[in-house]
């Protein structure tokens, strides 16, 4: 029998009791877990991967919410971020966004528009996590490759052919052809197009630009 998946975990960070016993309330009658932090020092110091996204009020003792929000973007914590703010906190509230904070709701806020908010972080959260692990297998497909392999398909994503490859590599142009399909299976690119997208998602070559 398959067991039932945990129920995604919220961080609420703020220093108001009240509030934190209310959205635990309202968040948990949506079927999420929470836990709840009086303070950034404390959530700081949790676990960060025991979470799937993250309510951060701004104005808190000690640290504020952008500073709590810059050490998890230094740890390097994917989890959303959402802050609260209150009345006049906007401005913190569009610097938060733009040091990449996933959204913010004003206090006192609409239960519903809370719950949208968090079921849509927990959806970018997930979107995230399934992108950070199709690159890990990626990378660790590449890494496995031998060091011609990574080379030849470095240059073929970065638009030479296979006789300019076999030229610069003194090798066959042959050679170059069996190394690069050999590859492009083993990353599974089924054609130059995603072999492109691959190397530049694992930073291996520049996007183009937009």
């Amino acid at each position: 029998m398959t067991q039932p998946s945990a129920a995604p975990c919220i961080a609420v960070v703020d220093d108001d009791e009240a509030l934190r016993d209310s959205l635990a309330w309202l968040l948990d009658s949506v079927g999420l877990a929470t836990r709840a932090f009086a303070d950034g020092e404390a959530f700081l110091a949790a676990d960060p991967e025991s979470f799937d996204a993250v309510l951060l009020d701004v104005r808190m003792p000690g640290l504020s919410g952008l500073q709590v929000q810059q050490r998890l973007l230094e740890r390097g914590d994917i989890a959303p971020v959402i802050f609260m703010t209150g009345h006049g906190d906007v401005p913190m509230a569009v610097a938060a966004l733009k040091a990449g904070a996933f959204d913010f709701i004003e206090k006192p806020f609409n239960q519903q528009q809370l719950i949208d908010a968090v079921q849509q972080a927990l959806a970018e959260y997930q979107r995230q996590r399934a992108v950070s692990e199709r690159i890990d297998t990626l990378r660790a497909r590449y890494d496995a490759l031998r060091p011609k392999e990574r080379n030849i398909l470095v240059l073929v994503a970065e638009g030479l052919t296979s006789r300019e490859i076999a030229e610069r590599l003194d090798v066959s142009a042959k050679t170059v052809e069996i190394y690069r399909l050999r590859g492009m299976k083993a990353l599974g690119a089924g054609n130059l197009a995603e072999l492109v997208r691959i190397c530049v998602a694992l930073g291996l070559v520049e996007p183009l630009p937009k």
